[in-house]
């Protein structure tokens, strides 16, 4: 039940594939964590930020997880996200860089489930 948050700067809007991305992005995660339930993934353009150079172009994917998985699933989770970010970053805006970050839900996390 992974949450899936994919921050990206707002001049890659039209640029980057993002129902590509995360068509692939979203399996990845489920079967990387061995994941079951309810998973979301959104996508938020940034219009205002500092990258460190002025207006360039990133991609930042955070990866929510209930608690639990071991270090090393998570830091090969990473690694396979940012190739995948790469793949679909490739060509697309030269200078661009991309992050990952993996971490675990607050334990006050809670679903309320549809029926």
């Amino acid at each position: 039940m992974p949450h899936i948050d994919i921050d990206y700067a707002d001049t890659l809007s039209g640029v980057l594939d993002l129902p590509a991305l995360v068509a692939e992005l979203h399996p990845l995660v489920v079967e990387r964590v061995d994941s079951v339930g309810v998973g979301k993934t959104f996508c938020r353009p940034a219009a205002a930020f500092v990258e460190g150079r002025p207006r360039a172009a990133f991609v930042h994917v955070t990866v929510g997880l209930l608690a639990g998985r071991a270090s090393g699933v998570r830091a090969r989770l990473s690694e396979d996200v940012l190739a995948l970010l790469g793949k679909h970053l490739s060509g697309v805006a030269e200078g661009a860089t991309y992050s990952v970050e993996v971490r675990d839900l607050d334990p006050s996390y809670r679903l309320h489930p549809t029926h």
